[in-house]
């Protein structure tokens, strides 16, 4: 019994980083959640003792459960209507709580996790893992079944693709929210053309509706045409806008009279103009 205490109490010390790293990998909190607790059944399988790095171990298990989800998603995402995109971590008074505060460390904002879909499953493991939690190239090739150097080189062509696409966004709190005060202040007044002032000319709109949403559709690109989308779909709901912390930047999040959030929209801001804005009314992903 105390063996088993022992672990348990091991494991919720490793608990944070292995939230980390599946939501880096999955951009899902439930699957990321479903990851951890696979880790932590795996463990109570094994024989703990002759385990001589924990954190590796554990990390190295919750690399391959999160590959697996990746491999599967990327089957049923044929059948995804509209845009996929990640579950949002979200904080409404700037108070994060604990389990919160450790997702926001360090944090991948949501234009970035959107980019780490593009990656194949395993440039995405091999990225993820080096990259931003600094496993080695070894262990990497283990997960993938491969050799050192397969792995550094899934994971340097994850970066170039990563580099080539993420934009450099501003990273000024007040700024971010000073360009999104300005876009709510054009919405709510009807403005087309202060609304395509703080939209670059080149903005990328998406929404998750969810898979079977009616509402769901392409990527609209370009200051005015997402402005126009704004303005027909968007305005009535601009009143509603509440400010909040989206993967620790500044955004938005909508709770109607009814008190419960209707969505989640997240800015990518470069420049002082909103260079991505990605709308979720999936309601399995705004949270309550």
């Amino acid at each position: 019994m105390r063996e088993r205490e022992w672990l348990a109490e091991e494991f919720e010390q490793h608990r944070p980083r292995l939230r980390a790293v599946a939501y880096r990998m999955l951009g899902s909190l439930a699957e990321s959640d479903d990851a951890v607790q696979e880790a932590w059944l795996r463990l109570n399988r094994s024989d703990a003792s002759t385990v001589e790095n924990l954190g590796g171990w554990l990390t190295t298990v919750v690399g391959r459960v999160a590959l697996d989800m990746l491999r599967a998603r990327a089957a049923r995402r044929e059948e995804y209507v509209g845009s996929w995109l990640p579950e949002p971590v979200v904080v409404t008074d700037d108070r994060p709580t604990p389990e919160q505060d450790v997702l926001l460390a360090d944090s991948v904002g949501l234009a970035l996790l959107v980019v780490l879909e593009e990656l194949t499953p395993h440039e995405r493991l091999a990225f993820v893992l080096h990259d931003m939690f600094a496993v080695p190239f070894d262990e990497i090739a283990q997960i993938l079944c491969g050799t050192p150097a397969a792995a550094r080189q899934l994971a340097s062509r994850g970066r170039r693709r990563v580099r080539g696409v993420t934009p450099h966004t501003d990273v000024d709190l007040s700024g971010q929210r000073a360009v999104i005060d300005a876009f709510l202040s054009a919405a709510r007044a009807g403005d087309f053309d202060a609304l395509v002032a703080v939209l670059d000319p080149d903005v990328v709109f998406r929404v998750d509706a969810g898979p079977d949403s009616p509402r769901a559709r392409p990527p609209i690109e370009g200051a005015r045409e997402v402005a126009e989308a704004i303005l027909t779909r968007g305005t009535r709901l601009a009143p509603y806008a509440r400010p909040a912390l989206v993967n620790g930047a500044a955004g938005i999040v909508v709770v109607p009279p009814s008190g419960r959030p209707l969505a989640v929209l997240a800015f990518a801001i470069v420049e002082g103009r909103v260079a991505a804005l990605d709308l979720i009314t999936n309601p399995e992903k705004v949270p309550d």
